[in-house]
């Protein structure tokens, strides 16, 4: 498709002249003398660049260039103007235009100027083209990696990583369990220089103080009771790769002085061992605790603190980026679905509204379990709330905070309950009314919550009103 070119000049012989020449540079050009009538059809059409006159019988050209960048947001505009109102015209690139041009002018300038504009337009697209390209790229490869997540605060860390990953720097990351440090760690492995190499994972906080050191240095055969053969260290493992050093704030304070010594300088002894060897490895480490807390109670190194938090990123929540839940429910669905052989394909309204109320406590470690969960024992070809585990409802239930109010009646799907022997209609007609309650009179959120139709709401209450 040809780039478009509207013209607004109210000098009709002039106007006709612009569009034959620009009609002949195979552009799709339409002349209007009028502002307002330019106005008019910018709300109906996008139109590459915008030649207008400063100059308007009907409107100020400075006004019409003001409404013109709100309805063309994406198009360069070019004003021509007599020369004595060259300052007006400076005043109109000051407030948005891209380019000038003085009355009389000959046909080579106002093709460049145009040109000019044109060649600006296409640099823009192909630089917001390649933006996208970039950041679809990059979203396609962390869902690949499992890094889920679309709310502001996650991907800007998400952002963090991903330019800090080529670099051979030390990161520290931060956040409470379960927020998924480890795939975040895996994913910057993967996309630096080092993905060819082993990841290497140890989690300081699962192992004896009294076997931690040999875990992560080796030891040498007779090195200690039980030390029957030599055995190799996850740094020497890691030597070309990445070591994962998980709830780093747990390592006992003689040790964090040799790790101090690898950060710096990438030499180290085995345990029992008198020969310094050297492990070409990048650390990343994590923890749940806050390290500059702990090191103001010296049960950390500051030194060592500040060597590991080269690069410090903090992994918000799951409480904090509820928009993500309906995202990640539905990478862990075809996950598990896949594992498990399940054909789920869904998860209700019903179930989904209480997975975003929930506090998540345990964090996208917890609702990975729980859709696992849900997977495995689940009858239905969608997850329904019934599915979803006891504690959901019970942290919904004792919770009194506004967040989880509508119409000033708490929301507790718990405990809706009715006498046996109520007739089923009284039934429907009582779970309706309370989810209306609940949605503060909003029917088309209740139809979702029920999973019917909303036509069939007004339908039922049409009903109830006849009763």
């Amino acid at each position: 498709m040809s780039p478009s070119l509207l013209i607004i000049d109210d000098d009709t012989s002039h106007l006709a002249s612009l569009v034959k020449i620009f009609t002949k540079m195979n552009l799709d050009v339409t002349g209007i003398p009028r502002g307002q009538e330019a106005l008019e059809l910018c709300k109906n059409k996008n139109f590459t660049i915008i030649l207008s006159d400063l100059m308007l019988p009907d409107i100020d050209g400075l006004d019409l260039l003001v409404e013109l960048k709100e309805l063309q947001t994406q198009a360069e505009i070019v004003i021509m103007t007599a020369y004595g109102t060259i300052e007006r015209a400076v005043e109109a690139m000051r407030r948005g235009a891209y380019d000038f041009i003085t009355k009389p002018f000959r046909r080579a300038e106002i093709e460049r100027v145009i040109q000019r504009a044109l060649e600006r337009v296409s640099l823009i697209q192909e630089n917001q083209e390649l933006k996208q390209a970039l950041a679809q790229a990059r979203t396609a490869a962390s869902l690949q990696m499992g890094v889920v997540g679309h709310a502001p605060t996650f991907r800007k860390v998400l952002e963090l990583a991903l330019q800090a990953a080529p670099s051979q720097a030390t990161i520290l990351l931060q956040g409470e369990s379960g927020t998924g440090k480890e795939v975040f760690a895996k994913m910057i492995h993967e996309r630096s220089s080092r993905a060819q190499g082993p990841f290497i994972a140890v989690n300081c906080g699962a192992l004896p103080e009294g076997i931690i050191e040999a875990e992560l240095f080796g030891v040498e055969k007779g090195a200690f009771t039980g030390a029957h053969s030599q055995r190799e260290g996850r740094f020497s493992r890691a030597h070309g790769g990445t070591l994962f050093l998980d709830e780093i704030g747990e390592m006992p304070l003689h040790l964090q002085v040799k790790l101090l010594r690898v950060l710096q300088s990438g030499e180290y002894e085995t345990v029992g061992g008198n020969k310094t060897l050297r492990s070409d490895c990048r650390v990343i480490a994590a923890t749940n605790i806050d390290l500059a807390d702990a090191v103001k109670e010296n049960d950390f190194r500051e030194d060592l603190y500040y060597r590991l938090k080269v690069i410090a990123l903090t992994l918000p929540p799951l409480r904090e980026r509820y928009d993500d839940v309906p995202l990640l429910c539905e990478h862990f669905l075809k996950k598990f679905s896949q594992r498990h052989q399940k054909e789920l394909k869904s998860i209700s309204p019903a179930a989904m509204t209480l997975l975003k109320e929930y506090q998540w406590p345990g964090n996208v470690r917890e609702l990975e379990n729980t859709i696992e969960r849900a997977i495995v024992l689940g009858q239905e070809t969608s997850i329904q709330p019934s599915d979803l585990p006891s504690e959901i409802y019970k942290g919904l239930a004792n919770l009194e905070s506004s967040d989880f109010k509508k119409g000033g009646k708490s929301f507790d799907p718990a405990l809706f309950a009715v006498p046996l022997g109520t007739p089923l209609q009284e039934v429907e007609r009582k779970l309706i009314m309370k989810t209306l309650a609940f949605t503060n009179g909003d029917k088309r959120q209740t139809a979702q919550l029920l999973g019917i139709a909303t036509r069939t709401i007004y339908r039922k209450l049409a009903t109830f009103e006849e009763d």
